[in-house]
């Protein structure tokens, strides 16, 4: 993924468990609720912080958002697609980052940004 070449560590590990949340759920493409839920594996104190001014909970939101993203059908792998919301979602966490390396917080703030979409959906704040 040569496209997230300015991304973090942390930010790339959060890469490689949405790539596997993908898998695991027979998807094809990679989109932003797999970002999600990559988020919420990454230990990290600014999502937490994040989660908690918006009344959220990692395992809830990692359930909700496995239920609403369901599984897709058998089938062999060629190759996994990144869709056109995700690409927007790296854009902005990368103009978040101005510049430095792209963290975790910056790829959740771009997906809170981000308009319509099952992830956007379940990050609404819970009060």
């Amino acid at each position: 993924m040569s496209v997230f070449s300015s991304f973090s560590s942390a930010a790339r590990r959060v890469l490689r468990t949405a790539e596997q949340e993908c898998r695991n759920h027979n998807h094809y493409y990679l989109g932003v609720e797999h970002l999600l839920l990559g988020l919420l594996h990454e230990p990290d104190e600014a999502i937490d912080r994040r989660l908690l001014e918006r009344g959220l909970e990692r395992g809830e939101i990692a359930a909700a958002t496995r239920r609403a993203m369901g599984t897709g059908e058998d089938r062999t792998w060629e190759g996994i697609l990144v869709t056109p919301r995700l690409r927007r979602v790296v854009t902005r966490a990368e103009s978040l980052a101005g510049g430095e390396a792209v963290d975790p917080a910056h790829l959740l703030q771009a997906v809170e940004e981000e308009t319509g979409g099952l992830a956007v959906e379940i990050l609404q704040p819970r009060r």
